[in-house]
């Protein structure tokens, strides 16, 4: 076929001294020069025959570059010989070449005046305007473009890729090709071959043609004139509209950049290197379209910034759906889902901070406040009827609400890390607390009066089962002082968290068995809660009662220091130290160093 074609094209040109091949009508001279004969199979002509013949009616009647005026009548003409050409193959061969040959010549003589129609300023028959009407000559310069791409790898480009551009630029003429056209479509092949392939190189090459679409005022005013009046019907979803030549390919290309970044998460959670390129395709084709765009007042409505929020609440709240799904799905058993939810939100977080983040904010100083406050504001959402009914203090409040708390603080670490010296508390008024010191607060201090009550009737009790012999030798002393050690030595010195109890509780452990109040510490400190300093204070008063009920009662109930000592015999001088000793048990000598005691 392609020595076919350059042997007619050589017979078309003989004979035409000085005629340049961008004024030749082609597929008609390919018609009248290449014949039946050099076909083996009558079915491959028939086939090449009306390709030939479907291109003629596509560039001079469907999509013709310039309007027909006084010629009209010429096309319904033009239309019945392509159908007597069509025919002539149903023919007996002498009859059917007969009426082929002069179908062929009556063709030329409409043809080639439609073709050589004056238009942008050009002279009759300087142009061949067989090909270059919107969008026959798009479409033909699409199929040429894919030639760049390697045979044996559709991901990279030829090696001879810039010669082969350099061809293609003397189609321009014939095809109408401006230098806005050329870079649209290039980009277009690019871009579509990227999406196929996920070759970043092709990707990186996509952007290089988008920033050279020049701009409306670096175009000339011819150029403008022509983008102007090439114009699509689209049909969709909201009815058919038009749109200019930059929309009808710039368009389909900002909609699958916004679908990818509308949920960033998803689509680039392997690596941020392709996304960071897809913003600068939205970015860059966004300013394109908006230039294009004639109603000015709603293309600046939207920002970059505003653009970059939108695909920040997108894909927020798709990957906060995704996480909600997965952990109602999840077997949390020993695990509240709402604790577990914090958790993977602040997985996100992470992840978000140090991945997509610093892409996003390149284009939105503040895009690290936006996705952690949404993020806020979804868990926030979940949150808030578990907070409200939350009056005692249960497991599911033990579990839920530090890792909420601890959500919320990891939150407000990264606004302020975020802000760079700005008010930090402009963004903190934005968020609506969580209330968790507070309400937690509450239910701990529900707690601690429960605990309180029952050490007081501990301690009455205890006064009242108490049996002690003073002057016992088995007994010398009452039994719950045996209690006290251990309860010391095992609930409080071996537990890291309530060294400082131990020490505080140190001087009444002497007096009475605290195993109610040790437990009591033991269990407020293993509350991991938030509270304020509120609630330990009125832990430790209601301790500091328990212990001064106790005391009260045994310092009550000793006797005084003048009935178990003798009185003063009269008029004895003696001194007062020494009748005192008479009572007390002389003192062991220790031979042990010190330290050793």
């Amino acid at each position: 076929m392609d020595i076919r074609t350059r042997q007619g094209l050589l017979n078309a040109l003989s004979g035409k001294v000085g005629k340049r091949m961008d004024t030749l009508l082609i597929p008609l001279e390919l018609l009248c020069c290449i014949s039946r004969t050099e076909f083996s199979d009558k079915k491959a002509y028939i086939r090449w025959q009306k390709r030939q013949l479907n291109m003629l009616a596509e560039g001079l009647v469907n999509h013709p570059a310039v309007g027909f005026g006084e010629s009209g009548r010429k096309t319904s003409e033009f239309r019945i010989l392509l159908a007597k050409i069509e025919e002539s193959e149903a023919f007996p061969p002498s009859t059917g070449e007969v009426q082929r040959t002069e179908s062929l010549k009556s063709l030329r003589d409409i043809a080639i005046p439609l073709a050589e129609r004056p238009a942008r300023g050009d002279l009759t028959g300087e142009v061949c305007h067989w090909a270059d009407g919107y969008h026959l000559n798009v479409r033909l310069y699409e199929k040429l473009l894919v030639s760049v791409f390697d045979v044996l790898d559709e991901g990279k480009l030829t090696e001879e890729v810039e010669e082969i551009l350099e061809l293609l630029k003397s189609t321009w003429r014939v095809l109408g090709i401006t230098e806005t056209i050329h870079y649209t479509c290039y980009a277009w092949i690019l871009f579509r071959q990227y999406v196929i392939t996920s070759e970043q190189g092709i990707l990186r090459h996509a952007i290089d043609q988008l920033k050279k679409i020049p701009l409306k005022e670096q175009r000339g005013p011819q150029e403008r004139l022509h983008l102007k009046s090439l114009h699509v019907r689209v049909d969709g979803e909201e009815g058919s509209r038009d749109v200019s030549f930059l929309q009808s390919f710039l368009s389909p290309i900002q909609k699958w950049a916004d679908k990818q970044l509308g949920d960033y998460h998803l689509n680039f959670a392997e690596g941020s290197m392709v996304m960071e390129d897809i913003v600068t395709v939205a970015m860059i084709v966004r300013r394109l379209l908006l230039e294009e765009s004639d109603i000015p007042v709603q293309s600046s409505t939207v920002s970059d910034r505003d653009q970059i929020e939108l695909y920040i609440s997108s894909s927020v709240k798709n990957s906060f759906a995704r996480i909600l799904q997965a952990v109602d799905k999840s077997d949390t058993i020993g695990e509240h889902p709402l604790a577990l939810l914090a958790e993977e939100v602040k997985k996100l977080l992470k992840k978000d901070s140090t991945m997509f983040m610093p892409i996003l904010c390149r284009r939105h100083p503040h895009a690290t406040i936006v996705s952690a406050s949404l993020l806020h504001k979804f868990y926030g959402n979940k949150l808030k009827p578990f907070v409200d009914s939350a009056e005692h203090l249960t497991e599911d409040v033990v579990s839920v609400f530090p890792a909420a708390d601890n959500l919320e603080q990891y939150i407000l670490d990264l606004i302020k890390s975020a802000c760079e010296g700005e008010n930090v508390e402009i963004h903190f008024r934005k968020l609506n607390p969580y209330q968790i010191e507070s309400v937690s607060g509450t239910v701990v201090m529900r707690w601690i009066n429960s605990q309180l009550g029952r050490i007081v009737g501990w301690v009455e009790r205890t006064l009242q089962q108490e049996l002690w012999d003073p002057i016992s030798p088995q007994q010398r002393h009452g039994s719950s002082i045996v209690e006290v050690y251990r309860i010391v030595e095992e609930s409080l010195y071996h537990s890291p968290r309530t060294t400082g109890v131990a020490v505080m509780i140190l001087p009444y452990k002497m007096a009475f068995n605290p195993l109610g109040i040790y437990k009591t510490v033991d269990q407020f400190f293993g509350i991991k809660v938030p509270m304020r300093l509120t609630e330990l204070n009125a832990l430790f008063r209601g301790i500091d009662n328990a212990f001064q009920v106790y005391a009260n009662h045994i310092v009550d109930n000793l006797a005084s220091k003048d009935d178990l000592i003798p009185p003063l015999p009269v008029l004895t001088r003696y001194r007062r130290e020494a009748g005192i000793k008479a009572f007390v048990k002389k003192e062991l000598f220790d031979s042990r160093l010190p330290d050793q005691r």
